[in-house]
C-alpha cells in the first residue's frame, strides 16, 4: 500500500465515522504525523507552515522541548496523572506561574472542565450566584464557546438555535462595519454610550444583568480588537452598577496580543477573567480567576471530572514560565507589527481591512466589484475567502477563516515565529492570493 493510499484511507474513514459537526478536517484534508514549532509533518511527504496553532492553543508551537520535557518528567515521575481538585506539586506550581502573570493580585482560582466553554458557563454561574439576577450582557459578533450558556452568550444566531439563556445583546465596535453604521471613533463612542444609557435609563425595559461578558479582541467574529477607552467606559459602567465585567482571555491570553493578557492594554482590572487554549501548553485546560470576594460558591457548585489534569497543569506551567521569562509577548508584539505591515503592503484589491493585535491578525476578503456600503465597506467574499484557503493550504500554509460571512483569514501563529517565518507566512498568501484573481 502506498502512502497515499494510506492518507486516503485514513481521510475515508474519518468522513465515515466522524460525526458531520467536524470543522477542521473538512477544509484541511491532511494527516499530520509530527511537529516542530510552527511546522507539520504531514504522511503524505510534504510540510505546513502552521498559522492555525490549535486555534491560538499552542503558544510555543509544536512540541517545544520546555514543554515535552514537562510531560516527559510528570510522565516519568510516577505521579497521578488525574487527581480531580486534589493539589499536586505540579497543580501548584502552576497556580503560581499563572498568578505571576497577572496584573493585580487578589483573585481566587477555580479549575473546570478541560475546555474553556465550561470556564465560561462556570463564570456566568458565579456571577448569577453572586448578584441573584440571571441575565448576561455580551455584544455582537462574540464568540464565547458551544455549550448552553456560553452558545447564548456568542452573536451567531444559527449557533444559538434552541438556547436558553436570558442576553442582553450591545453593539461591539467594528470600525469596518460599524453595527450603528457610524464607525471609527464615532462608532466606539456611540456603542459605549448605548451600553450607557441602557443600564442607566430606569425605563428601558432591561433588568441589570448578572455579568457583562466581553472579548478583549474577538476572535472567531473577525479579529476585531476593543478599543481601550471603550472597555474602559465598560469598567465604569459596570462597576457603578454592579455588574461583574467577566473578560473572555480564551483566545487573547498568555502573550497572544503583545501583552501576557490583552485587558492591560486598556489597564483596566476585570472581576473574572476566563483563560484556557494557551495556559495548558497544549494540552486541555480551563480555569476562571474571580475577585476574592466574588468567592460566594457553596462546596461542589462548579466541578468536573477532568479539571485535575497534571499533564496539562505540567505542560502549563513550563510554558507560562518560558513566555514569562522570554518575554514572548514583546516578541508577539515585534513580530505581530512586521506580519500586519506586510499584510498591509499587500496590493490585492479584495483585502477590505487589516487588523488585529500581536500576533492575532485578520485579513477581510471584499468582493472588489461590489457596491460599498456608506462608510466604504464592500460586500464579504466568502467564496473568495474559501478558496484562497485552498490556495494557501497547496502552498504549505495553515490558515482558517472567521468573521461575518467566513470572509476573514484568521492568522495566529505560534509566539515563536521568526522573522523568517513571517517573511514565507507573507509570501504564500500573497501567491495565494494571486492564484484567485
Amino acid at each position: 500500500m502506498t502512502v497515499l493510499s494510506q492518507v486516503d484511507g485514513i481521510l475515508a474513514r474519518q468522513a465515515a465515522r466522524e460525526s458531520s459537526a467536524r470543522t477542521y478536517a473538512r477544509h484541511f484534508p491532511i494527516v499530520p504525523v509530527r511537529g516542530e514549532g510552527m511546522t507539520i509533518h504531514a504522511a503524505d511527504g510534504r510540510t505546513y507552515l502552521d498559522c492555525l496553532s490549535g486555534a491560538g492553543t499552542l503558544a510555543l508551537g509544536h512540541n517545544h522541548p520546555v514543554v515535552v520535557d514537562a510531560i516527559r518528567r510528570t510522565v516519568d515521575s510516577g505521579r497521578p496523572l488525574h487527581t480531580l481538585d486534589l493539589s499536586t506539586p505540579e497543580k501548584d506550581e502552576f497556580v503560581t506561574e499563572l498568578f505571576a502573570t497577572l496584573p493585580d493580585t487578589g483573585y481566587k482560582i477555580q479549575f473546570c472542565g478541560p475546555a474553556g466553554t465550561d470556564a465560561v458557563e462556570a463564570a456566568i454561574k458565579l456571577a448569577q450566584t453572586a448578584t441573584g439576577r440571571t441575565s448576561v450582557a455580551a455584544f455582537t459578533g462574540a464568540y464565547h464557546g458551544m455549550t448552553l450558556a456560553a452558545m447564548s452568550a456568542s452573536g451567531g444566531v444559527a449557533a444559538r438555535t434552541g438556547t436558553n439563556l436570558d442576553v442582553v445583546r450591545l453593539p461591539f465596535p467594528y470600525p469596518y462595519r460599524c453595527p450603528l453604521g457610524l464607525g471609527g471613533v464615532a462608532g466606539e463612542h456611540a456603542s459605549a454610550a448605548y451600553a450607557e444609557r441602557l443600564l442607566d435609563d430606569p425605563n428601558s425595559g432591561v433588568p441589570l444583568p448578572a455579568a457583562m461578558l466581553v472579548e478583549p479582541v474577538q476572535g472567531e467574529g473577525g479579529v476585531i480588537p476593543a478599543p481601550d477607552d471603550w472597555l474602559r467606559r465598560l469598567r465604569t459602567l459596570t462597576q457603578q452598577h454592579g455588574v461583574p465585567l467577566v473578560v473572555d482571555e480564551i483566545q487573547t491570553g498568555v502573550g497572544r496580543t503583545g501583552t501576557m493578557w490583552a485587558h492591560e492594554r486598556a489597564g483596566i482590572r476585570p472581576d473574572v477573567v476566563v483563560a484556557s487554549k494557551a495556559i495548558g501548553g497544549g494540552l486541555p485546560l480551563a480555569v476562571v480567576l474571580y475577585r476574592e470576594d466574588l468567592d460566594v460558591w457553596e462546596p461542589g457548585a462548579h466541578a468536573g471530572t477532568f479539571r485535575g489534569n497534571v499533564l496539562a497543569m505540567a505542560a502549563g506551567a513550563a510554558t507560562l514560565r518560558f513566555v514569562r521569562e522570554n518575554d514572548l509577548a514583546t516578541a508577539a508584539a515585534t513580530n505581530g507589527a512586521r506580519l500586519r505591515d506586510g499584510l498591509e503592503k499587500l496590493t490585492h484589491p479584495a483585502i477590505g481591512d487589516v487588523r488585529g493585535r500581536g500576533l492575532m491578525l485578520g485579513v477581510e476578503l471584499v468582493d472588489p466589484d461590489g457596491v460599498p456600503d456608506h462608510l466604504g465597506a464592500r460586500p464579504a467574499a466568502s467564496a473568495l475567502a474559501g478558496r484562497v484557503r485552498t490556495e494557501c493550504l497547496r502552498r504549505g500554509l495553515l490558515v482558517e477563516l472567521g468573521g461575518r460571512h467566513d470572509a476573514v483569514l484568521r492568522l495566529l501563529p505560534p509566539l515563536t515565529i521568526t522573522e523568517p517565518q513571517v517573511d514565507a507566512v507573507l509570501d504564500r498568501l500573497a501567491d495565494a492570493l494571486r492564484a484567485c484573481e
